[in-house]
């Protein structure tokens, strides 16, 4: 065990995490990212990005169905999704399973991490890169959202962290380019990392959703292989309507009609995940 490789994710100065490797099966740097797969006994095989976890075989379902399923069945009546980033598939997969969807547009801008993904992580995508609704567009969110003309009713950024190229779906512009994208009553989601963490992350994010949406909050779950707590999703949207508590009373009939079945997600998970921690909120309020 001692003689066993390691991959270390070190998160700031003085906290980290490691991983024994069971066996590596990919490491090098593509144009845009380093990459490392290999494979864990606990989670499966491992993904990180520029250090940094991103995927896991054991417990992306959790991920990948709350920042997908809670806007959907808020809005109830999504009909185009821009998925912004999600080169492993595990949103995509998602979205595809509402069939009353018209259209999904994908844009990552890094081809080779959908090519490693197909291969190490089938699963996440279980060929939803095949469906026929899909429009799949190698490019930075960045300036695709400042190009296209495009409307939609939901937006999805699965992003990696405020790093490297993964700034740029943090900045003040890229949530104003998503504002001007969607519908009058579309939703904008969003990672937004663990708070107990990355509180000045959370906050920044915070003050600059607040410009270009009158209902902006986050939304929360537990996923193991996040170190360090709570992990956040942020929420904004200009039909203030979508996230009372009188839109949630037909969800549960909703969640049942489409005949899903899910791992982490359900009506109540939904309606909890809002309410968020007190130490998170007297952060939100004091900022």
């Amino acid at each position: 065990m001692a003689d066993q490789q390691t991959w270390h994710e070190k998160l700031y100065c003085h906290l980290g995490q490691y991983f024994l490797i069971d066996k590596l099966l990919y490491k090098t740097k593509t144009q845009y990212h380093k990459v490392i797969i290999f494979e864990n006994s606990i989670f499966g095989k491992v993904m990180a990005i520029d250090d940094i976890v991103q995927t896991t075989e054991k417990d992306e379902f959790i991920y990948h169905e709350m920042l997908t399923h809670i806007p959907i069945f808020s809005h109830g009546s999504i009909k185009n999704v821009l998925i912004i980033g999600g080169g492993d598939g595990g949103i995509l997969r998602e979205v595809c399973k509402h069939k009353h969807i018209k259209s999904i547009t994908m844009v990552e801008i890094d081809i080779n991490i959908i090519a490693l993904c197909k291969k190490y992580f089938p699963n996440h995508s279980q060929n939803a890169y095949q469906d026929y609704r899909l429009k799949l567009i190698i490019d930075d969110g960045l300036n695709f959202t400042k190009q296209t003309k495009e409307k939609f009713d939901l937006i999805i950024s699965d992003s990696t962290d405020p790093i490297s190229y993964g700034k740029n779906l943090f900045r003040s512009e890229f949530y104003f380019n998503c504002k001007n994208c969607l519908h009058e009553n579309g939703i904008f989601v969003a990672q937004n990392g663990v708070f107990f963490l990355q509180k000045n992350e959370t906050i920044t994010t915070y003050k600059k959703l607040k410009k270009y949406f009158c209902d902006t909050k986050f939304y929360h779950a537990t996923i193991p292989t996040y170190y360090g707590g709570v992990m956040i999703f942020a929420w904004g949207t200009n039909n203030i309507e979508l996230s009372k508590k009188s839109n949630f009373k037909n969800l549960q009939s909703r969640i049942k009609s489409t005949k899903l079945a899910f791992n982490y997600y359900n009506s109540k998970i939904h309606i909890s995940s809002f309410y968020l921690p007190q130490y998170i909120l007297n952060a939100l309020n004091e900022s």
